[in-house]
């Protein structure tokens, strides 16, 4: 029969504080479970498996430490009962962790960053590490369970993440939507029951509401003005100048596909690529503009699999990490260069490699149809589409207001 004992592992964290556990053992192997508790091994009584009186919080800690021991006593007499003694301490670990403890928010985000990384899907591991960062830091050093991720503690992680005053609506929103979507699978996976989920329309759940953000493109004349600059003396940004309009002509082409794109994809005029982001294949028109850009760049040295922009050249296509760092270096350094291009043609505006994308919604308005645009922007779903481009759409209201003020 296993045996169940509380004690205090020997590996302390940072503060010199060791977590409380409970150990299995069963035919000599043990395995442990954490409470989440940490406590200075000077209140710790080890013959009794109690926290000592002299600790402040003891009675509450000592109530936790029996509740636990009452449920792994609960689940190892069922577990005896239905298998006899022909289990392993492996197999009523599973079973333990779910009652036990609930199963670790924080293990479980580490098997999604991996099954990213195996997908090689490392922009994404990017954006999301920091958002584990800031729940991490709100809850220091304890472990976290999706059981313990309830109302009551989302809405103290939205309080101290507004406390510290580092960052936007737009940020928390990400934090909790990524917390939602972990819970989410965990949920399909069976690992989490569907009464314990904390988010929801329902009253006393939460309810994610995503800001609106100020999209500001740039019009026809200050484009057309960036187009103008004599920046002949100037490489590093002629350069910048080229690929941010190359991005522009093609509907605001994202960076990290730019500087993919590769002699073989240019064929009769047109474009042919798929994009990094949702691997959808488009083909576009190379306009007369576009091809200007492109002629700058020809070399009959480079084969036909060559990129066309000299920033990913000579790394490893298979090193996902290397590309996505290239890139992103890539991407500083051109924002950088935007900034001076900005001052040169005299426009106040903040410009950098997204406000492409931004500049095309701002000049198309409502010119092209919903769904015209829509593959333009390879958007996925129709509502993307219009949600984005309402940014940029103001006749109307324009109007509407003259209406009543012009008297």
């Amino acid at each position: 029969m296993a045996s169940i004992n509380v004690i205090l592992r020997k590996k302390g964290n940072k503060k010199g504080l060791f977590p409380i556990s409970v150990r299995v053992t069963k035919d000599r192997k043990s395995t442990y479970l954490y409470t989440g508790q940490y406590l200075d091994p000077k209140f710790w009584d080890e013959t009794k498996q109690r926290v000592k009186k002299s600790h402040p919080n003891s009675s509450r800690l000592n109530n936790l430490i029996a509740i636990k021991q009452a449920e792994a006593n609960a689940i190892l007499l069922d577990t005896a009962a239905k298998d006899g003694d022909h289990f392993s301490v492996r197999e009523v670990k599973s079973q333990l962790t779910t009652t036990f403890t609930g199963h670790s928010f924080f293990e479980y985000a580490e098997k999604h960053f991996k099954q990213l990384e195996e997908s090689k899907k490392l922009s994404r591991i990017d954006s999301e590490r920091p958002l584990l960062n800031r729940i991490k830091d709100y809850v220091g050093e304890k472990a976290l369970s999706f059981d313990q991720i309830t109302v009551s503690f989302i809405r103290g992680l939205k309080s101290y993440l507004k406390s510290r005053g580092t960052l936007g609506d737009r940020s928390i929103a990400n934090i909790l939507m990524f917390i939602r979507t972990l819970y989410n699978r965990a949920i399909q996976e069976k690992l989490v029951k569907q009464e314990s989920y904390p988010f929801g329309s329902e009253k006393g759940k939460i309810r994610i509401k995503i800001p609106q953000s100020v999209k500001i493109g740039l019009t026809g004349k200050e484009i057309a003005r960036i187009e103008n600059l004599d920046l002949s003396e100037h490489a590093p940004q002629n350069h910048t100048r080229n690929v941010w309009l190359f991005s522009f002509y093609l509907a605001g082409m994202r960076i990290a596909d730019v500087l993919k794109i590769r002699w073989k994809d240019i064929q009769e005029g047109r474009l042919y690529y798929k994009m990094n982001k949702n691997s959808k294949v488009i083909s576009l028109k190379i306009s007369d503009k576009l091809q200007s850009i492109i002629n700058q760049y020809a070399d009959p040295n480079l084969s036909i699999d060559e990129f066309i922009f000299p920033e990913l050249r000579g790394i490893d296509r298979d090193n996902t990490d290397r590309m996505l760092r290239s890139t992103k270096n890539g991407t500083l350094k051109f924002n950088k260069h935007l900034k001076k291009i900005a001052e040169k043609a005299e426009i106040s505006k903040k410009i950098t490699m997204h406000i492409a994308r931004h500049s095309f919604g701002n000049i198309a308005g409502d010119k092209i149809h919903p769904l015209m645009l829509q593959k333009l922007y390879r958007h996925s779903d129709l509502k993307t589409t219009i949600n984005y481009q309402a940014n940029f759409i103001h006749k109307e209201a324009d109007e509407a207001l003259d209406a009543v003020i012009n008297f």
